[in-house]
């Protein structure tokens, strides 16, 4: 049993977060992403073997955009530290067996279920969290196996994460717990059922993202049997005429 490692897991996550359009074209060697407005991971763009970040700098500063590159490479997060480029959200790549995490127990009264139609709750959970209509955008785009999971108690929905799959690697996105409902296991049965549908899917394993800075949701991620794999970061460019 091989656990996915970094790359595959940058691959599940371009698959099941996948941006409005991608352009391959405009800078040989990179691409493209026009998230429309859904976030920086479907915003970036991503080296597809250049190493040349004024290629793409050039092409993404001539639609209007402050450039901004999705990284795993250190050499090219050097270069692009090197040039001046700000480091953004650096953030952590989890993985799981989805047979264990699906039995991870739970506080009593707090269960999981999926939803497959829109539930105005959960919009709701998703909206204070900052998941707005563009994120939630990315979600409907998403290829199918997809599915929400809700966590709630007998008296309330406590949160909710959004989960898709890329063949043998399902991924959670989007996970959010009542800012009244923490610390009473909503988390912890978001990544159970997350990990039951994955299983449903046909999937071996569970991944994630979670900032770095996230200490409280990397330490329930660890403690739910996950492991840390990989990392990645985002470099922004600094404003048009600024001094580097």
């Amino acid at each position: 049993m091989t656990m996915p490692d970094c790359t595959r897991l940058m691959d599940a996550l371009a698959a099941t977060w996948p941006p409005a359009s991608a352009d391959d074209a405009a800078a040989p060697g990179w691409r493209l992403r026009d998230g429309a407005g859904g976030g920086k991971r479907v915003s970036a763009a991503v080296s597809l073997g250049g190493t040349d970040f004024k290629t793409a700098e050039a092409a993404m500063r001539a639609r209007g955009l402050r450039p901004m590159i999705q990284l795993t490479d250190d050499a090219l997060d050097a270069a692009l530290a090197g040039a001046g480029w700000a480091e953004v959200d650096p953030t952590v790549l989890m993985v799981g067996d989805a047979a264990a995490l699906a039995d991870i127990a739970l506080p009593k009264g707090v269960r999981w279920a999926f939803v497959r139609a829109r539930v105005a709750l959960i919009d709701e959970v998703w909206e204070a969290g900052g998941i707005g209509p563009a994120r939630r955008a990315v979600m409907a785009r998403a290829p199918a196996p997809k599915i929400t999971v809700m966590a709630r108690t007998d008296l309330a929905v406590a949160g909710v994460g959004f989960v898709a799959v890329d063949r043998d690697v399902a991924m959670l996105h989007a996970v959010e717990v009542r800012a009244d409902m923490r610390r009473r296991g909503a988390g912890r049965a978001v990544l159970a059922g997350a990990a039951r549908f994955a299983q449903d899917a046909g999937a071996r394993w569970l991944g994630l993202a979670v900032t770095e800075a996230n200490a409280g949701a990397r330490a329930l991620y660890r403690a739910a049997g996950m492991t840390e794999t990989g990392r990645y970061r985002y470099r922004e460019a600094p404003p048009e005429g600024e001094p580097r």
